[in-house]
């Protein structure tokens, strides 16, 4: 293989990450940079792209449905980044949950416009029955590979354990199908399984706020990786507002331009109900990442 060649490759397996490791090489594939994970919540990308034990967002349908089960009502978010090329990435999600059952949706869009974008929807069904959660996700891809549109249509399956507000366990596995069919050379959607495991310090219901993160990451065919996180802030809940920190490493398991360290933070508004986030990251090739993302949990 040649070395343009091994970089292709590399940036290809960037726009499946991209995509929140849900669609295969594309041809925006050089615009998105490299192994680094651009998930479908900016509070997850703060913490370097860990999702898989962050629960009670809906923006954990994009890396374990069953992280939808600590929703209290309704959740709501929506994500927004650019590249200076022009290319847009735009995510949308909600949850509702009605009793032991939770149900989400989203979506995601990479491309110069809507009209021409790569698209993915998911559909997501979760389970709660005491601490345990089981979720599972039906997805939809469209994508364009060698001038052609081709489309998958593939599974996630989940699981979450979660203690209280103190403690979360995740463990999924993506893309399960995902077969673009012949019309693009035999790519599927990339297999991924994730487990994490993620801890407050201290009462998230009180006024200071600590906890981490820490994933790991088997994809197909590449080697497997860590991903850690850590957020801390002051919430005034007698005021209504509060301030967020947020930290990451990414481990590796290609060459990427993007640096392993992220950063993030997060405004509260409303005792907690509207979040507006933002996340960070270098890249030697692109420039810096820059994600907005809002969360209302009313």
């Amino acid at each position: 293989m040649t070395a343009a060649a091994g970089r292709s490759g590399g940036r290809a397996v960037g726009v499946a990450v991209a995509l929140l490791t849900a669609c295969p090489p594309v041809r925006l594939s050089a615009q998105t940079g490299g192994v680094g994970v651009l998930p479908g919540s900016a509070r997850a990308a703060g913490m370097g792209g860990a999702g898989a034990a962050i629960v009670g967002d809906a923006g954990s349908i994009f890396a374990n449905p069953a992280g939808l089960a600590t929703v209290h009502h309704l959740a709501v978010e929506g994500e927004y980044e650019s590249y200076p090329s022009g290319v847009t990435l735009s995510t949308g999600a909600l949850a509702l949950r009605v009793g032991r059952f939770t149900w989400g949706a989203g979506a995601a869009a990479l491309g110069p416009s809507y009209t021409s974008a790569d698209l993915l929807g998911v559909s997501s069904l979760v389970l709660r029955t005491g601490m345990v959660a089981l979720g599972a996700t039906a997805k939809y891809a469209r994508e364009t590979v060698g001038g052609a549109r081709v489309d998958a249509w593939a599974g996630d399956a989940g699981l979450a354990i979660a203690v209280f507000d103190l403690m979360a366990l995740g463990v999924s596995v993506q893309n399960i199908g995902g077969d673009f069919g012949p019309a693009a050379g035999g790519l599927h959607l990339p297999r991924r399984t994730r487990a994490g495991f993620t801890l407050n310090y201290v009462d998230p219901q009180g006024t200071l706020r600590l906890l981490t993160t820490v994933e790991g990451q088997w994809p197909a065919g590449g080697s497997a990786f860590v991903v850690l996180g850590l957020e801390s802030g002051i919430v005034a809940r007698d005021l209504g507002v509060g301030v967020l920190g947020r930290v990451g490493y990414v481990g590796h398991s290609a060459v990427t331009s993007a640096s392993p360290f992220t950063a993030g933070a997060s405004v509260e508004l409303g005792g907690g109900r509207l979040h507006l986030d933002y996340a960070y990251r270098a890249d030697d090739a692109l420039g810096a990442r820059h994600r907005m993302g809002l969360r209302w949990m009313p």
